[in-house]
């Protein structure tokens, strides 16, 4: 069976579950528009997938997502057209959305994801890793978003879903950072356990998803996610 390729992430299915991996370790997984319109492709291709019963997404080399790459921008096409390079407020709030229409669709495929989080998850790593289903972390992990003290308001509100009013006004309004640990403990992500340990975590739970009828799952999740939309979920993005 003949997968798909792309040159930003890898992706395989093995077991019943499709893993995808950010793969560019030397910028710390950074999302650039061409990484994340990979993964929302690779997405789509595993929801279609009958033997995927789930999705697993993790990062490659030492952090999960560090954030947004601000230094490598689309490259230009040769197409006579002058089109959108980020001058202006419009530019930049189109080319947010874009980015946000893609890292949706963890919400919008019928199939469960597991966000796998180790190292740094900061700035848009805690974007893609919050529209995941369910986010399991190493403890000594780091999920923040410091941006917010000097350059706006969170491009993604699913803080707010995960650990409530209280804990997002606390991290959002300060920038600050919390372990893997601390993000268990205030429900921002469903489990957090020692780092040699993250793996094998993450696929025991993959193991038991992978036991479930795919059209089970999906017509749970979405009843869940009908019930997120009737507390604006989608609309708060």
């Amino acid at each position: 069976m003949a997968l798909p390729t792309f040159e930003n992430i890898t992706y395989e299915v093995d077991r019943g579950r499709a893993r995808i991996t950010l793969n560019r370790p030397e910028k710390r997984n950074a999302l650039s528009i061409d990484l994340v319109e990979e993964l929302r492709d690779a997405l789509w291709e595993a929801d279609d997938d009958k033997s995927v019963h789930c999705v697993i997404l993790k990062g490659a080399g030492p952090s999960f997502c560090a954030g947004y790459d601000l230094t490598a921008p689309r490259k230009a096409k040769d197409d006579g057209i002058e089109r959108r390079r980020g001058v202006g407020m419009d530019d930049d709030a189109w080319n947010i959305e874009r980015f946000q229409r893609s890292l949706r669709t963890f919400s919008e495929m019928h199939k469960p994801s597991i966000a796998q989080i180790h190292g740094c998850c900061y700035a848009g790593g805690t974007d893609l890793a919050l529209y995941c289903d369910m986010l399991i972390c190493a403890d000594n992990a780091s999920i923040g978003y410091s941006a917010l003290r000097n350059m706006g308001a969170a491009p993604n509100q699913m803080w707010l879903y995960h650990c409530g009013p209280q804990w997002t006004k606390r991290l959002l309004l300060t920038g600050d950072t919390v372990t893997g640990n601390e993000a268990a403990q205030i429900g921002l992500v469903l489990k957090s356990v020692p780092e040699e340990f993250l793996e094998m975590e993450v696929e025991g739970l993959a193991d038991r998803l992978s036991n479930i009828d795919p059209e089970m799952l999906s017509a749970n999740k979405r009843i869940i996610n009908i019930g997120m939309e009737l507390m604006g979920a989608q609309t708060l993005q």
